[in-house]
């Protein structure tokens, strides 16, 4: 459902494996105003992926020709793969009162920052690098040496997280889902979406 009072943009990071699909997913099915943005990317869809709903499936050649044409708030490489953040879908969905989620890596996340200052930062972090690494394997998707190069730049990833402004532990999907949701809310009620509520009141509107 959307409201009157324009959206904010989220920026939600975190290493491979520490279950920040999952939980973007459960925000958005069980809030309305809730959406997350759709990227663009090169890498091949996986199994029940479809085009338009989890990614814009993009060849290579179609990617560099959107860079140049500054289609993208952020664009990176991420294992051999390219993704991007469409500008203009990103605007039009914060319009109609959205909030948007940008579910990105610490690359994408920082340029998003420096772009959009406005963006609110989020990174999920594991309960432990020993937790991480059991999570990995009973995905049971990728190969000792895959899981081995993830849990490696996981530790870089998590480097990271002192750049953003807030951080939720995933020790438990019902918890962080509920402290995600904290702090969506909190932002709606801060005084740069909350200034025109002000206004009125003075005005005696």
């Amino acid at each position: 459902m959307t409201t009157s009072q324009k959206g904010n943009v989220f920026i939600i990071s975190a290493a491979s494996g520490t279950g920040k699909t999952t939980l973007v997913t459960r925000l958005v099915n069980h809030n309305d105003n809730i959406r997350v943005s759709i990227s663009h990317t090169t890498r091949a869809p996986r199994e029940n992926e479809q085009h338009g709903k989890h990614y814009y499936f993009v060849t290579r050649e179609q990617f560099s020709s959107l860079i140049e044409q500054s289609a993208f708030l952020e664009h990176a490489e991420v294992f051999g793969n390219f993704y991007g953040t469409s500008s203009a879908a990103l605007t039009e969905m914060c319009e109609q009162g959205y909030d948007v989620i940008l579910e990105i890596d610490v690359q994408g996340a920082e340029q998003v920052r420096k772009a959009m200052p406005e963006a609110i930062s989020i990174f999920i972090l594991p309960p432990s690098m020993a937790v991480l690494e059991e999570r990995l394997r009973n995905r049971q998707t990728d190969s000792k040496e895959v899981i081995a190069r993830r849990l490696s730049e996981a530790e870089q990833e998590i480097q990271h997280a002192f750049a953003f402004d807030y951080i939720v532990t995933n020790r438990d999907l019902v918890q962080a889902e509920s402290d995600l949701l904290h702090i969506f809310k909190a932002n709606r009620l801060n005084l740069a979406n909350q200034r025109t509520a002000v206004e009125k009141v003075l005005q005696n509107q």
